[in-house]
């Protein structure tokens, strides 16, 4: 059975650094699709980018804030005020209006859709829409591993390196593998997750990496083509 790979840029819309390290990544390295925050700062000009980009699959990143771990526990800040529902509801409505086309797929920041009311909402929305809900869909297997911060917010930056995506390259199942990415310029200041994003970058257009995908013989894709 063959396999397929899809890489997808987290955060899009976050901020100018954000998107122009998921422009760099897109064009010179590996990423394949990217999930739009709708409520940040960039999001109009990260949905520019991909109306004239159309072969980034382009999906929506529900954001209900930002959590940091703080004194020994995750604490959240930037929380949406509006009820679940309405915020939702919101940002689906946002998003077709920059974008001009429902989302490819579904996913949320910092993954708050795996658990409890988040998750049952997003099943229904991606039912609705006929897209893919990350971790949901049972023809896409989610990998979350090339991520350069432990549990604890801590710095893991050889889990981004450029040995251990080969690494995970070289590992991939049969079917089609959703491998998350979050690249940026510019955003050492980014908390919680700042200078890591340009580790991803070079990481992500380094000529290892598109060789390992070549020698093991797996097809970049995008959620265009499910």
């Amino acid at each position: 059975m063959r396999k397929f790979l899809i890489v997808n840029a987290d955060d899009f819309g976050r901020s100018q650094g954000v998107n122009r390290g998921v422009a760099i990544a897109y064009e010179q390295g590996i990423v394949t699709s990217a999930s739009l925050m709708v409520r940040r700062p960039a999001a109009a000009e990260a949905a520019l980018y991909a109306q004239q980009h159309p072969t980034l699959s382009l999906g929506l990143h529900v954001d209900l804030g930002e959590w940091l771990f703080s004194n020994g526990t995750w604490e959240v800040v930037d929380q949406v005020p509006e009820p679940l529902e309405e915020a939702v509801e919101r940002q689906l409505e946002t998003f077709l209006r920059l974008v001009g086309h429902k989302p490819t797929h579904l996913d949320s920041h910092q993954h708050v859709h795996r658990q409890g009311k988040v998750g049952a909402l997003l099943i229904d929305v991606a039912k609705q829409l006929s897209v893919p809900l990350r971790a949901n869909d049972p023809r896409i297997r989610f990998c979350g591993d090339f991520y350069g911060q432990t549990a604890r917010g801590e710095p893991l930056h050889d889990a981004i390196s450029v040995e251990a995506l080969v690494q995970l390259i070289t590992t991939l199942h049969a079917g089609i593998t959703e491998l998350g990415c979050h690249p940026g310029i510019g955003t050492d200041d980014d908390v919680p997750y700042g200078r890591e994003r340009a580790i991803e970058i070079k990481t992500l257009c380094d000529s290892r990496v598109g060789a390992a995908i070549a020698t093991n013989e797996i097809e970049l894709s995008s959620f265009l083509n499910i």
